[in-house]
């Protein structure tokens, strides 16, 4: 691969071992770091999105972006066609609820199901896994955001996009 063919900055799940980190791991990759494009693994969680650690994992090959794998990014979603989360119909979303899209540190989509109890808009800290092709029946939802709230968008270390 060139530079130009290294994947945009994100979110991803490593398809075989990366720098280190294993398959089947949530990262965010970062193509323009110093000393090189490196991914970062979660050091937590905070509002159902991922928090990034502060030193990442240089690629051995800073032209190769291979073994990375795009997910779709965290954020609020309505449900555009009802779906079970799973072939064992454990938990339905109808059409046109609001969910919260996250992940756990296998890149497992999880969905959130916020709430309004007492007049008071709530998030829930536990949500639902769901399998990976749900995704599709999800469109993206612009939510108005403090600008002094607003969630990182890559490493905790100030690398912003």
């Amino acid at each position: 691969m060139s530079d130009q063919e290294l994947p945009a900055c994100g979110l991803y799940r490593t398809t075989r071992e990366v720098a280190g980190v294993p398959e089947g791991r949530l990262v965010y990759f970062h193509n323009h770091g110093d000393p090189g494009p490196g991914i970062y693994l979660p050091s937590g969680w905070k509002g159902n999105r991922a928090t990034w650690e502060e030193r990442g994992h240089t690629l051995p090959d800073p032209n190769d972006g291979s073994g990375l794998e795009t997910v779709t990014a965290e954020g609020f979603y309505r449900v555009t066609e009802a779906f079970h989360c799973c072939e064992k119909h454990c938990r339905l979303f109808e059409s046109e609820f609001l969910v919260q899209l996250g992940y756990n540190g296998s890149a497992e989509p999880i969905l959130f199901t916020p709430e309004i109890a007492d007049g008071v808009f709530g998030i829930p800290e536990r949500g639902t896994r769901i399998d990976h092709d749900r995704i599709a029946k999800l469109s993206p939802l612009k939510v108005a955001m403090r600008k002094d709230s607003a969630p990182q968008e890559g490493p905790s270390n100030g690398i912003l996009h």
